[in-house]
């Protein structure tokens, strides 16, 4: 992982060991200080290569669930299908690999498939963006997006997923 995605991560996610900072009012935060080391995210992410082979091709698992946002680790040797999340955004950290972003668009073949979540099979007429190792991408609550993984390629990401509309 690169120097930027690292120093992300630490502010993301810093170490046990050091301070933590004030809230607003002087307070501390309530509740321990969560981490996951470069080694952990790592040992995590070949375990869900190994699921995915096994599997369809892609792999994901919660890390860790807050009351308004988690922390999720994914893995794609395949391409997504198209997503749209009413409530929450998606913070896609790239830890390896490439793969193409499609963002915007509208959603084909669109169906619920719970409260404010909607699946489909392509984003239509959305923006591409290449993903590389080190990268991150934003993808805002209400946005349709898909990942696309080429045949011969995988990422392995990172997921921030933060509740933004309450």
């Amino acid at each position: 992982m690169d120097t930027v995605a690292k120093a992300i991560l630490k502010e993301l996610l810093p170490a046990e060991n050091e301070p933590q900072a004030q809230s607003v009012k002087g307070r501390q935060p309530a509740g321990p200080l969560d981490h996951l080391s470069n080694a952990v995210l790592l040992e995590r992410a070949a375990y869900l290569r190994k699921l995915a082979a096994l599997g369809d091709g892609s792999a994901s698992e919660t890390l860790k669930e807050y009351p308004q946002h988690a922390i999720m680790l994914l893995f794609r040797g395949r391409s997504g299908i198209a997503e749209l999340h009413e409530n929450f955004a998606d913070i896609f950290f790239v830890l390896e690999g490439n793969a193409t972003l499609v963002t915007g668009g509208s959603i084909a073949d669109a169906k619920t498939i719970a409260p404010g979540e909607t699946r489909g099979s392509a984003v239509t007429g959305g923006s591409s963006q290449n993903l590389r190792t080190g990268d991150v991408a934003h993808v805002p609550a209400g946005l349709p997006h898909q990942m696309l993984v080429s045949s011969d390629k995988s990422v392995t990401c990172m997921v921030l997923k933060i509740q933004q509309n309450l």
